[in-house]
């Protein structure tokens, strides 16, 4: 949930003004619109058909959407990705690491 990352981590949106978040439709909430905008952070995400008129970057997240998708299905599958082996988080960041970097390559 975006507020919990903001609270617990309240640099991260202070250190980027005009921040915009990315999301799916699941996040529309009063409440977490009127705290973003407290904090003055943006929330962009899919309108529901039956509500209101498309917001004008709506046509921005298919793209992104599909881009972030793409990567994470490469991720997962051609880098074998869930199958990792690493046995603490540090284990894994490495082979995902050295994973990433083999593709770059």
């Amino acid at each position: 949930m975006p507020a919990a990352l903001i609270d617990d981590e309240p640099h991260l949106a202070a250190a980027r003004p005009g921040l915009l978040i990315l999301a799916d439709k699941g996040y529309i909430a009063a409440e977490l619109d009127r705290f973003l905008a407290t904090h003055g952070i943006s929330l962009l995400r899919p309108s529901y058909r039956n509500r209101g008129t498309p917001q004008p970057a709506e046509a921005l997240l298919k793209t992104v959407r599909q881009l972030i998708e793409s990567i994470n299905d490469t991720l997962k599958g051609q880098l074998d990705l869930e199958q990792h082996g690493g046995r603490t988080i540090e284990g894994v960041e490495v082979r995902v690491a050295q994973r990433i970097l083999t593709m770059s390559t």
